[in-house]
């Protein structure tokens, strides 16, 4: 009984092993496709490199200080490690005592010192012979001061036309006291009194080296006549000079009404800097722990200088392991942050996960932004916040318009988190990112009119300024000081949200063919009649035209029913069979009657002009710069579908033993075929829209009935393979088309007497009700041009 009721038992667990083999297996088998997948490594490849670059601004950005001088202060910093710092008040005090110190340096008027000493060493030679005041020169008795008792004293010293020694002495000590004392105007004096603190000043005669004497030999020629008058005395007192000879020698002196020195400012500031920058830096230690700043503080220069220097200090002097750690724990988060990006990329953008391009310009744009946010962060502080907030924003932006509102919204809050986190900021300017990007995202989902920019700066400006005033009042003590700073900083962020939307509308045209998108507004420009291509698709296919406008009308509706991008849809089908004016005449739609031009041409060469159309359409969009999304309308609105009309034409001639059997691959268009839902609607209205017209009696019911036939036979032959079309979706479009057409070839009321409406043409040897060799093409033939 036991080995009975174990082999059930051990059955189980063989079949369990097994399963989980097998799936071990399974995993094995696609972790090495994926692996052999050359998407994958660019993939790794392009993540690594943003790990890097990432990190190292982030590296970069912390070791400097991010917070602005004249900020308010959001949190409070002690000072981790003690160190040493420059006291840069006492080291400016020391240099200012040193410039003060410093002699000033006075430069010698030597033709005024020659004048003076010669002046009054050359006295008595010059009133020798004088007998009287009156023979004297009126100068010479107003600057000294002669009268006749002075007239004789200054003649005593002259004997037989010669001064006697002690004159010539007491002069030539005179004219060295002169040289100094230097004489100055009253505003060098004001200056100098006021600058000059230095017991010594400099004075420089000509080429001769300069030479130190005190400060207080200075005289004022502008001071008052008693002052003036007690400095002469006292220079000719220490010449020798005596009683009435000294009052002559005063006078003279005090006649002096032009400085015989100037000071040199220059040299003296030039000397000042040099004595400054000899004085050591006076520094201090800072304890670990000291506060650098409190929460409400504004930040002053004096903190300033301390955070910098507490910063260069740590990076210098911190344990390796320390700062080792902190820079791989930011790599680690930074790492992290990336492999969710990429893994939301992977699982929901596969048109970012199926082209590496895009995905290298994806990581492009968030390095941009990490990397400006960053250079302004560290060049201006008080721009942190608007150097976080404006370029994340603006990166939505710019993802929104290239993708969608998802994505968008998906990596802008990926590049927002790692910004916030690199650049050490606060949650509640993360939340304001958040909030940024989100309204981008809801906004420019669609830009089919300028107006859409201007409502999306306004709303940017509302969020962006509103935000950045509750949030700054959130994280401030409320003070005069953080009030003013939230109020200038929402008005900055409010005038970056109005910039995100002007620097969208500029760079769209870019935008456009970096990430090859088709905005609403290239596709509202398109639509316009009057474009150049849909001009000449008027004049010279006008048939085509119409043809192309119902075509959009039917496709417009349908899309619409799938949430397919309708605007393309419609831009699309006008343009789809651009390539049938260059032979016009060879499709039905553009015949007014008279034979077929295919009757005269075997079935390979009808083929070659019908399939033609296709290249010549998508030449001539490269021709005149259409989207590549209009261009896949062109290339694709056929798909790989069989000309049905001439393979059966060839095939009867085959039988006739005229030529060999055809394959029938070699009467399929080229492809390829839709890629997109947009284009596979295309493709379904496009071989209705012909079809229909083949049918004599075109009710609701018949039409209904063509459209399914169609769609059903486009989904047996593999045309909707390539695109990501469901078959509920299938169901809507083929219901809003047959809507749409039966509104279109509805049915009229024959009034009396107007007679049997006339039978409409159909393709001869083809059904018109199955929409076999539907078309528009000239007749018989020419219906092989919409092949159903």
């Amino acid at each position: 009984m036991a080995k009975a009721a174990g082999k059930p038992g051990e059955s189980g667990a063989r079949k369990r092993r097994g399963a989980a083999q097998t799936r071990r297996e399974a995993v094995e088998r696609q972790v090495k496709q994926m692996l052999r997948d050359p998407r994958v490594g660019w993939g790794l490849v392009t993540a690594t490199v943003f790990v890097v670059l990432a990190t190292l601004a982030g590296v970069w950005a912390q070791d400097r200080p991010l917070v602005g001088e004249g900020r308010v202060m959001s949190g409070t910093r002690a000072v981790r490690m003690e160190f040493s710092v420059e006291d840069a008040d006492l080291t400016e005090a020391a240099r200012q005592t040193a410039r003060t110190s410093t002699p000033r340096i006075f430069v010698a008027e030597p033709s005024r010192l020659e004048e003076l000493s010669a002046s009054i060493g050359n006295l008595p030679l010059t009133l020798a012979g004088v007998e009287s005041l009156d023979e004297v020169d009126a100068q010479i008795r107003q600057n000294f001061g002669l009268t006749q008792e002075s007239l004789a004293a200054v003649l005593s010293h002259v004997s037989e036309g010669v001064a006697d020694p002690a004159w010539a002495t007491a002069s030539g000590v005179l004219a060295e006291l002169v040289r100094e004392s230097p004489m100055v105007s009253r505003e060098t004096w004001q200056r100098f009194t006021q600058e000059g603190v230095g017991n010594q000043i400099e004075l420089r005669i000509g080429n001769a080296p300069g030479r130190l004497v005190p400060a207080t030999r200075v005289v004022n020629i502008g001071a008052s006549e008693e002052t003036r008058r007690e400095d002469a005395e006292l220079l000719a007192a220490r010449a020798g000079f005596d009683g009435i000879e000294r009052r002559v020698v005063a006078a003279r002196i005090m006649s002096v009404t032009r400085p015989t020195f100037e000071e040199d400012q220059a040299a003296t500031r030039a000397a000042q800097e040099a004595a400054a920058a000899q004085v050591p830096a006076a520094t201090r230690v800072v304890p670990a722990g000291e506060i650098l700043y409190r929460r409400g503080d504004v930040l002053g220069p004096t903190a300033a200088q301390l955070l910098r220097a507490e910063l260069e200090s740590f990076n210098r002097s911190a344990p390796a392991w320390r700062i080792t750690a902190r820079r791989l724990s930011l790599g680690a988060v930074v790492a992290g942050v990336t492999a969710g990006m990429a893994g939301y990329v992977i699982v929901f953008c596969p048109r970012v996960r199926r082209n590496p391009t895009r995905a290298a310009a994806l990581a492009a744009l968030g390095l941009l932004v990490i990397w400006l946010a960053a250079i302004v962060a560290v060049y201006d502080p008080r721009l942190v916040l608007l150097a976080l907030v404006v370029p994340t924003v603006l990166a939505g932006s710019v993802i929104v318009v290239a993708y969608d509102r998802r994505t968008a919204l998906a990596l802008g809050a990926g590049i927002a988190l790692l910004v916030s986190l690199l650049l050490s900021q606060a949650v509640a300017a993360l939340i304001l990112t958040l909030g940024g990007v989100a309204v981008a995202a809801w906004q420019l989902q669609e830009i089919r009119e300028r107006r859409t920019l201007i409502r999306a700066g306004v709303m940017l400006a509302l969020c962006l300024g509103g935000g950045t005033l509750a949030t700054s009042l959130v994280i401030l003590p409320v003070s005069a000081e953080s009030m003013t700073q939230a109020l200038l900083d929402a008005a900055f962020l409010a005038l970056g949200g109005l910039t995100v939307a002007g620097m969208i509308l500029f760079i769209l045209p870019v935008l456009e063919k970096a990430f090859d998108i088709t905005t609403g507004l290239t596709l509202i420009e398109l639509r316009d009649p009057k474009h150049p291509l849909l001009r000449q698709l008027q004049q010279q296919a006008p048939g085509t035209y119409n043809h192309s406008l119902n075509v959009a009308s039917i496709s417009e509706a349908a899309a619409d029913a799938v949430g397919a991008d309708s605007l393309l849809t419609y831009v699309g089908c006008l343009y789809h069979d651009i390539g049938k004016m260059t032979k016009p005449e060879y499709f039905v739609e553009n015949q007014a009657g008279g034979p077929n031009k295919h009757d005269r041409l075997s079935p390979a060469m009808s083929l070659l002009v019908i399939v033609g159309h296709v290249k010549d359409g998508l030449e001539m969009a490269r021709e005149y710069d259409l989207p590549r999304a209009i261009e896949h309308f062109i290339e694709a609105h056929h798909g790989t579908t069989l000309v049905e009309y001439f393979y059966r034409r060839a095939v009867e001639q085959a039988k006739d033993g005229s030529e060999s059997v055809p394959e029938e691959l070699s009467y399929r268009y080229p492809g390829p075929k839709p890629r997109t839902r947009e284009v596979a609607i295309a493709m379904l209205s496009d071989a209705v829209e012909s079809a229909t017209r083949t049918l004599s009696d075109p009710t609701p019911s018949r039409i209904d009935a063509l459209v399914r036939s169609i769609a059903n036979k486009r989904l047996m032959d593999g045309q909707f393979d390539d695109c990501d079309l469901t078959l509920r979706q299938l169901q809507a479009i083929v219901e809003s088309v047959s809507k749409t057409v039966s509104a279109i070839y509805h049915g009229r009321i024959a009034y009396p007497g107007a007679g049997a409406p006339k039978k409409k043409t159909t393709v001869p040897g083809v059904p018109a009700e199955t929409g076999g060799a539907a078309g528009t093409s000239a007749g018989a033939a020419s219906g092989s041009a919409k092949s159903a």
